[in-house]
């Protein structure tokens, strides 16, 4: 792997580049809640060789959300199930729009 590489991945949403320490620093939470929120399913880190769990932006934009509705009140287990609901309607409504552009019908139907 080049240096050209490896600041490649910087760019990279997806690539698992934050220790469970230092994404619970930036998170501003504990250890603990990424735990469950992996228990809970709605993260998985990937493992480093060690077996250290690595958590990528990505994941990262995740459990701030969760951490979000946790602080409002939310049991976590309800927190993570919204999260879920929530990118499954983004990626939905993503699916829907290209669709609508692919079919040349730029303009959402109106609602009824």
């Amino acid at each position: 792997m080049t240096a050209d590489d490896s600041f490649g991945r910087l760019d990279d949403d997806d690539y698992p580049a934050y220790t469970m320490g230092r994404a619970a620093e930036l998170l501003g939470t504990t250890p603990n809640f990424l735990r469950a929120i992996g228990d809970a399913r709605l993260i998985t880190p990937l493992r480093s060789k060690g077996g250290h769990r690595r958590y990528s932006r990505y994941q990262l934009r995740i459990a701030a959300r969760a951490r979000e509705l946790v602080d409002q009140g939310t049991p976590i287990e309800a927190a993570c199930r919204i999260v879920i609901l929530e990118d499954q309607l983004e990626e939905a409504q993503r699916l829907n729009a290209e669709h609508r552009r692919a079919a040349g019908s730029p303009n959402p139907p109106a609602a009824a």
